[in-house]
């Protein structure tokens, strides 16, 4: 094991003095004052000791965080200047300027990651200013996918004092075999916006780097700056690893919560049948005139396909707009997000309409408002968007939350509770993903090699593979060095070699092919939607594609384009001619369920209204709807299960309210309807929302003695999962991600990709041999857990379930569709009705419950 660098010493109590000094005169300069936090962060720094911050949007936390750094730096140089030494022209120049090379800077010393290759550049804006006012003779700039090669090239040779980076570009800088080097003067890691890292692959990749810096560093200080997080310990334990420290590692919390206005759009009617997307843009009047009531506001959606469908409604209401509007997301070519991000910091924009693509750290100061479409689905998301506004710790954040449905109201009011109660989420970190560990191992093998028992203990310093056994690791081994008892006569698959007991990649193309495969982000594969003769403009997925002959139109980026031709993995277009519109792509994502602090405050605020409490405007509005559903069956409390039972010319229908959460309602429907069948042939349709769950079937379900004898229990759950749901297709599916991450397929070099088809055959082929001839193989057994847990919640589903069994069951027999179950049917229907047919027969029905509400309970609103 080679001997680390030694760690330098820290500057004496009297420079380090006279240094802080120094940094305060800039606060001043700037008409800042310091919060007690940042000083509290840079004492600990001083002392040499690791950290979490955990602060507000908007209110300091990455000065906290930097200052401490930059005040080593000033306390290390000959006479500390008192007084802030730049205008702020020379900053501007310099930051314009390419960065200056010569002996006298600093190497690396300075590594600050963050979660979004669009955050780096804002990042590095906001670290310089301070950094150049104070005289400090060192570099910085960024390493992400979007930097220019000559940049990467010159990095290869000498990198900056300070770098901006991603999981992904530092896990690349691993792989090269001068990396010790290169890192041999590393001071310490800042891990911004770990919040979001931390219950993600990306967060364990995060994890075994640091690790091994640690390794060539152990004095190396690590600081996490997180927001809107309910697991600070845990959050810290992970970052810093399990093994106790010299140092006791501080937990730093920031300036109190500052005011979140919280509204909402109430709609001029209420339907007292709602269903999932019914009021979207009918709200769109009262959004643009929330537009234009502020200086910029960011109008957030929760996909990609809404953020499009929205731009295109708010321009066709103002088409003045033109040039002020623009829209951001993932999908988008970041020369685009370039210009929207820069245009909204010098608020030229009156309002960009974004996904969580603008969620993060970006600082927008112009930004006095946000506007929330739809349900946030979590507490801590529509506090981290709300702090996008009045990003200034003197200024209150302003959100206001678009109902798509009624009860999406009654969210708002929720969430706004749980806010001001302090009931955030908490985030929770992967155990042992062997797929990130494969990778990991062949980076290092890449990278210049290791020693077997070497690099066992050092990946075992971290939170995620704490308890990593030897067998596994010797798994692991057997697996990068010949594929596993499967795959051992294909040499594609071995990888790594052994070498006098050391493992080293010695294959160029495997070296080549590996560091284009480093990361953990996976998803359909995309294509480039380009111009014939102009700019590029996005991606859309290959399954969208796909639905595309040559003459269609599309949207993408706010412009109809009507393609052309595709070739070499782009999708040429043209402008579209006329009026037209264009199909609205779909992109894959995860569908975000409603978080358990949210649902819980969504159950407390039905509980008022059971109680005949409707505090605030959200609860005032959707109070008709709730007497309904008092008068016609039941507003559950807290402690009570509510089943509805109502038979029409479809069935019998079973609705059953949990308040899970849609993935786990998925899974406890496929599961009732398994318990149920198992007592009486039966056959189930169903439907899942966030609410609770419908099971529809052509004769009556055993339903009563079925809650006798246990239809909620735990007893034989997994074998009764594995009974009721399609597991084979369900692991397959969650197989292609990990075989993607462990290295088993490849995407193919620039301009000869593979399509999605080919990556799936591939993978599923990996996953028939794995269960035929390696049933043992670790992968397959990871694919199983990670279905249960991404796919179906299952820790959740078991404390459900659990609470389900404790629950007093009141049990409605109801004539008609009540308020709580109409989305749940039209959610059914939607699967095998078009649009335009769908609309009507909601419609009809709609008008006929209408009718009947208001003859039994109108006279009481």
């Amino acid at each position: 094991m080679p001997l680390a660098t030694p760690a330098p010493s820290l500057p004496s109590a009297a420079r380090w003095a006279k240094a802080r000094s120094s940094a305060l005169a800039w606060f001043r300069a700037a008409d800042w004052t310091p919060f007690p936090f940042q000083k509290e962060t840079w004492t600990a720094y001083a002392e040499g000791r690791s950290g979490l911050i955990h602060a507000t949007t908007g209110t300091g936390k990455t000065y906290a965080a930097w200052f401490g750094p930059l005040i080593e730096g000033l306390a290390e140089q000959r006479g500390a200047r008192s007084e802030p030494a730049a205008t702020d022209e020379a900053v501007e120049a310099t930051g314009k300027r390419k960065a200056a090379r010569s002996k006298a800077e600093p190497p690396l010393r300075i590594l600050w990651i963050t979660p979004l290759r669009a955050l780096a550049a804002d990042t590095a804006t906001s670290l310089i200013r301070p950094m150049l006012d104070l005289g400090l003779p060192w570099t910085l700039e960024t390493r992400t996918g979007d930097t220019a090669s000559s940049v990467r090239n010159r990095q290869r040779t000498r990198l900056p004092t300070v770098l901006v980076t991603t999981p992904e570009s530092l896990s690349l800088m691993l792989t090269r075999p001068d990396a010790e080097h290169q890192f041999r003067d590393l001071r310490a890691v800042i891990v911004d916006e770990w919040h979001e890292l931390l219950s993600t692959k990306r967060g364990v990749q995060v994890e075994l780097a640091l690790a091994r810096l640690r390794r060539w560093r152990p004095e190396l200080r690590t600081w996490g700056v997180s927001a809107t997080l309910g697991n600070l310990e845990q959050a810290q334990e992970v970052l810093l690893g399990p093994e106790p420290r010299r140092l006791t590692p501080a937990r730093i919390q920031g300036r109190q919560r500052k005011r979140i206005v919280i509204d909402s759009v109430i709609p001029r009617s209420i339907e007292r049948f709602p269903w999932a997307g019914h009021l979207g843009l009918r709200l769109l009047p009262e959004v643009v005139a929330a537009i234009d009531e502020a200086r910029s506001t960011l109008v957030f959606t929760n996909t990609r396909s809404q953020t499009e469908i929205w731009y295109q409604a708010i321009l066709r209401a103002r088409p003045d707009w033109a040039g002020q509007l623009a829209l951001h997301h993932g999908s988008l070519d970041h020369g685009t997000r370039g210009w929207v991000e820069d245009g909204l910091r010098r608020g030229e924009l009156k309002g960009v309409v974004c996904t969580s693509s603008l969620d993060l750290g970006v600082d927008f100061s112009p930004v006095e408002r946000v506007i929330q479409v739809g349900s946030p689905k979590g507490v801590a998301r529509l506090l981290q968007r709300a702090g996008r506004s009045g990003h200034d710790p003197s200024r209150d954040s302003r959100v206001t939350c678009v109902p798509t449905n009624a009860l999406e109201l009654i969210e708002a009011a929720a969430v706004r509770e749980a806010i001001h109660g302090g009931h955030i989420e908490s985030r929770m970190a992967h155990q042992k993903p062997l797929d990130v560990l494969i990778q990991h191992a062949v980076t290092i093998a890449v990278g210049g090699g290791f020693e077997r028992n070497d690099l066992f203990e050092e990946v075992r310093r971290t939170h995620s593979f704490r308890d990593l056994t030897e067998g596994e690791w010797a798994w692991v081994l057997d697996f990068i060095t010949r594929g596993g008892p499967a795959l051992r006569a294909y040499p594609d698959y071995h990888k790594v070699r052994q070498q006098e007991g050391r493992y080293l990649v010695d294959s160029p193309r495997i070296a080549r092919q590996h560091r284009m495969s480093i990361g953990t982000i996976t998803s359909d594969a995309s294509l480039t939607v380009q111009f014939l003769n102009g700019p590029k403009l996005g991606t859309v997925e290959e399954s969208f594609l796909a639905k595309l002959t040559p003459g269609d139109k599309f949207t993408l980026a706010g412009r109809v384009v009507e393609l052309v031709f595709v070739r070499d993995m782009k999708v040429w277009v043209r402008k579209a001619t006329g009026t037209a519109t264009g199909r609205i792509p779909r992109w894959m994502g995860g569908r975000m369920p409603l978080s358990t602090e949210l649902a819980q405050a969504f159950r407390q605020k039905l509980d008022e209204a059971a109680r005949g409490e409707f505090l605030g405007p959200e609860m005032q509005a959707v109070r008709p709807l709730l007497q309904v559903q008092s008068a016609w069956s039941h507003i559950p409390r807290p402690d009570e299960l509510l089943i509805e039972e109502t038979k029409s010319r479809e069935g019998y229908h079973v609705f059953i309210y949990p308040f899970a959460g849609r993935l786990v309602h998925e899974g406890l429907a496929a599961l009732c309807a398994y318990r149920l069948s198992r007592r009486t042939p039966i056959t189930f349709s169903m439907s899942a929302n966030d609410y609770g769950f419908e099971l529809v079937s052509p004769t009556p379900a055993p339903l009563r003695g079925a809650l006798d004898e246990g239809l909620f229990t735990t007893n034989r759950l997994a074998d009764d999962i594995a009974h009721c749901l399609n597991s084979v297709e369900m692991g397959k599916r969650q197989f292609r991600e990990i075989a993607r991450i462990a290295g088993l397929v490849f995407s193919g070099f620039p301009g000869a990709q593979k399509s999605a088809r080919q990556l799936q055959a591939s993978t599923g082929l990996l996953y028939d041999v794995f269960s035929n001839y390696d049933p043992a193989n670790l992968l397959l057994d990871q694919a199983r857990r990670e279905v249960l847990e991404r796919q179906l919640e299952h820790a959740r589903l078991v404390e459900t379930l659990r609470a389900l069994e404790r629950a007093r069951v009141v049990h409605r027999n109801c004539e008609r569709f009540t308020p709580l179950a109409f989305p749940l049917m039209v959610d059914r229907l939607r699967e095998r009705l078009t649009s335009e047919k769908l609309s009507d027969r909601i419609q009809r029905m709609q008008q006929v419950l209408e009718r009947a509400a208001e003859a039994s309970v109108g006279s009481h609103r």
